[in-house]
């Protein structure tokens, strides 16, 4: 049996409700600050839920051109930005000798819906010919990693996963795996969403999912808080870069952590609701806790799927209860969507890039809004304020309808 190879995190990006570029995105994490606000895209007047965690002053002329921007949704600006600031981070660059080893995944939970919905209105009012040639290649999910893989000469294994909002940690997972196998070198991995539009909104506040504190948007995201009542719908991208241990060594990258374990499991239970007492989330920790022997008791710090519905956060928690027992009231957990909103696809990797630094600076985000204690859930989720603590070993957690659920382990970068 061969050895699995070592895979490293040497580049971050993040386009965020709460920052564009890594040290914005760090710097409102520390400070607590919340990105959610009343809804600017659209007029939400008369709608349940009338706030979002929307990106502020993102221009893709910053990272494409004009005529190509034309040509692709939001989404997949959003990736191309993110995916180019942790390039850049990492100091890498394809060459005819490494760019078939350097590969693309890129996920999102819902694709181009607003372009979608753009040219749909378009065909009704002007009728099929108006249609633009560009509709579909700038809708269709895998369009993010392919336009990554051209931008930056990436000819390497290409994918797209699309697994709700365990999309990011899942591209992130399949990522490690090619690069542990010898497919790859380097992969460009992570989620992006940015669904913020009138029939989104709607849905899921038919579903009853999304918070309906509209006088106070700063205060709807509340995970673990007693008092919370939905998510916060958020938009953006977060992308890593991961490399095998003896490459990046090679070319003298910043290592800023190693990824050490990547579990999955399904509910088989219920199209949107979680399995009772977190049965989906327990196995896909103990999954990701197996995968390279790390024991329980090793883990300082979960980084939550946190996600601010009651349903959730209880099941959340309890899972972590009953994988780590007593060590459950040692961990420190905290949920960064209480401060962007829920991402959909882009959650898992925008929460990677929070965990990485997490652990490269020794600082633990909050979970800000918490203010009444919930009896059942009554763990240390970082409360309100920035915590500094020397972690070592951190997990990140995300679960999507459908009961797809997928956990990262990273761990601090060897001084």
């Amino acid at each position: 049996m061969s050895v699995r190879r070592r895979v490293v995190v040497t580049g971050l990006g993040a386009v965020s409700p709460i920052g564009i570029g890594v040290e914005a995105f760090w710097e409102a994490l520390k400070a607590g600050i919340s990105g959610a606000t009343r809804i600017t895209k659209f007029d939400p007047t008369g709608f349940d839920c009338q706030i979002a965690a929307e990106v502020k002053g993102f221009d893709p002329l910053n990272w494409v051109e004009k005529k190509e921007a034309r040509k692709m949704d939001t989404f997949i600006q959003y990736a191309i930005a993110a995916a180019a600031m942790a390039v850049e981070g990492a100091a890498l660059k394809a060459t005819e000798e490494n760019r078939d080893r350097i590969g693309v995944s890129i996920g999102t939970g819902m694709g181009g819906i607003p372009l979608l919905l753009e040219e749909q209105k378009r065909m009704l009012e002007r009728g099929p010919g108006r249609v633009s040639p560009f509709f579909i290649p700038g809708i269709i999910t895998n369009l993010a990693s392919g336009w990554i893989s051209m931008i930056h000469g990436a000819r390497g294994p290409n994918s797209c996963v699309s697994t709700a909002c365990a999309t990011g940690n899942h591209a992130i997972g399949d990522s490690l795996r090619i690069i542990e196998r010898g497919e790859a070198d380097a992969m460009i991995a992570g989620g992006t969403e940015a669904v913020i539009v009138p029939l989104t909104i709607a849905g899921f506040a038919s579903m009853k999912a999304l918070s309906t504190r509209n006088d106070e948007p700063a205060r709807a995201s509340r995970p673990f808080d007693r008092d919370r009542d939905g998510f916060v719908m958020g938009e953006g991208a977060g992308v890593l870069i991961l490399e095998a241990l003896e490459t990046a060594v090679k070319r003298g990258a910043p290592i800023l952590a190693e990824i050490v374990g990547y579990g999955m499991s399904g509910d088989a239970h219920h199209i949107t609701a979680p399995a009772p007492e977190g049965d989906g989330a327990l196995r896909s920790m103990q999954a990701a806790l197996q995968d390279r022997g790390i024991r329980p008791e090793e883990v300082d710090y979960i980084n939550a799927h946190g996600t601010s519905t009651p349903y959730n956060d209880r099941n959340e928690t309890q899972a972590i209860k009953r994988l780590f027992g007593g060590h459950a009231s040692r961990l420190s957990i905290s949920s960064t969507k209480s401060m962007t909103g829920h991402l959909l696809g882009a959650a898992g990797g925008v929460e990677a890039v929070a965990t990485v630094l997490a652990l490269k600076h020794g600082l633990l985000a909050p979970t800000i809004n918490y203010e009444t204690p919930d009896p059942e859930c009554d763990l240390d989720y970082v409360p309100n304020k920035a915590r500094e603590a020397p972690i070592r070993i951190a997990l990140s957690n995300s679960f999507g309808f459908g009961g797809t659920n997928a956990t990262l382990i990273f761990r601090k970068a060897d001084s």
